[in-house]
């Protein structure tokens, strides 16, 4: 008996697909916001030139295997911490700090840099790393190993998430949702999980209550600064602080809410929001096309989620699957959590859209996420067998 073995590598067309579309959109959301005339920079050239290096970082991580990719891991999340703990002694002329906080990098020639973006990125290759290997040490499952397993997870997160948490709360935040991502499906026990994530809740409810009652004590005990409060209080309550902290907020809900069913057309907006091409764009969609073209542009990131979930599904290879599972936690939580912000939904954190606000730091993040998604379907064989007598 003989077998004839094929192997195929292949570029996945389906995802390069609903990425055009996503740079199609945001090239005709940013033209419209940046006719404002706030600024005098074109943002959508610029849009279009991150996007052309975004498309050059797929191209590089999708060559690189799973083993390659391992080796990488740790080199890249230790240069990650670096630009982290850097950033925070260096001088205003490399790291001006902007609204208050200090999370970018002046790069003469580029603008800024926003290291956090690709930390995100490495966070997540960490943290697959960790699991697999933490499986392949303990094939036999217990608390004990379990338990270890999350202290070890949790380690990764913490050093980062030390290092940026005064400085960016948004960032924070999106560090955690890939953790919590990444906890279901590293094969943790229910028995540990559910206490765990019970009293996340419970101190999540103790925190709001702080922030209400007792604002004096976070600040002096958890070092949450004051503009940090200011932005709570100005969700909660947002037409008392119309003329300050809620300013874009009201104004981003008039803007959607003034869109109603099928939009005032391209270029036709009535409502000033101001730095609409950044982390409220999804306001400019809104007013421009309402809530029909509000929910095209919802789907197509529920498609494109729906997509990264297959490709974790169809792989054979667990690291892989840790991987997808990461990056889909990352863009879920972005996504969410942006146009909730916009909507008044959740609190106004400065996350922004994914591949669709202005940002070369987050685009090229987000690229780079999505090229470890190419990388995963380049290097994917399919194996076809013939058999004969």
């Amino acid at each position: 008996m003989t077998s004839n073995r094929n192997t195929t590598s292949k570029l996945d067309y389906n995802l390069v697909f609903i990425l055009i579309l996503l740079f199609i959109t945001s090239c005709l959301a940013i033209y419209s916001a940046q006719a404002s005339g706030q600024y005098k920079e074109n943002f959508l050239v610029k849009q279009i030139f991150w996007y052309a290096v975004g498309a050059g970082i797929i191209g590089v991580v999708m060559t690189l295997d799973s083993d390659q990719l391992k080796k990488l891991t740790w080199y890249a999340y230790g240069f990650g911490i670096f630009l982290l703990a850097f950033l925070i002694v260096a001088p205003a002329s490399i790291a001006p700090t902007i609204n208050g906080a200090k999370n970018w990098f002046k790069v003469p020639g580029i603008g800024s840099l926003q290291p956090s973006e690709f930390v995100k990125i490495f966070i997540i290759l960490g943290l697959a790393r960790v699991i697999e290997q933490h499986h392949l040490k303990n094939p036999l499952k217990t608390l004990q190993s379990d338990f270890w397993l999350l202290i070890k997870m949790g380690m990764v997160v913490m050093v980062p998430l030390v290092l940026i948490i005064k400085q960016d709360l948004g960032t924070s935040l999106v560090f955690l949702a890939i953790l919590i991502g990444m906890v279901f499906i590293s094969g943790i026990s229910w028995r540990i999980l559910v206490p765990m994530f019970s009293f996340g809740i419970i101190l999540i409810g103790v925190i709001f209550y702080f922030v209400i009652y007792a604002p004096d004590l976070l600040e002096k005990y958890l070092g949450v600064g004051s503009y940090q409060l200011r932005r709570i209080y100005s969700w909660l309550d947002p037409y008392s602080y119309e003329g300050t902290d809620a300013y874009q907020l009201t104004k981003s809900l008039l803007a959607i809410g003034s869109g109603q069913t099928g939009g005032k057309g391209f270029g036709n907006r009535d409502v000033y929001l101001p730095e609409s091409q950044t982390d409220f764009i999804f306001s400019i969609i809104g007013e421009e096309y309402g809530f029909i073209g509000s929910s095209v542009l919802i789907s197509l990131f529920f498609l494109l989620i729906y997509h990264l979930t297959k490709v974790g599904m169809e792989t054979k290879n667990s690291y892989y699957t840790y991987i997808c599972v990461g990056v889909i936690s990352m863009i879920t939580f972005h996504v969410f959590q942006n146009i909730g912000m916009t909507i008044g939904v959740l609190p106004i954190t400065g996350i922004p859209l994914p591949f669709i606000s202005y940002g070369g730091s987050s685009l090229m993040g987000n690229m780079m996420g999505i090229g470890l998604i190419f990388s995963i379907r380049y290097h994917y064989k399919k194996y076809m067998f013939s058999t004969s007598a």
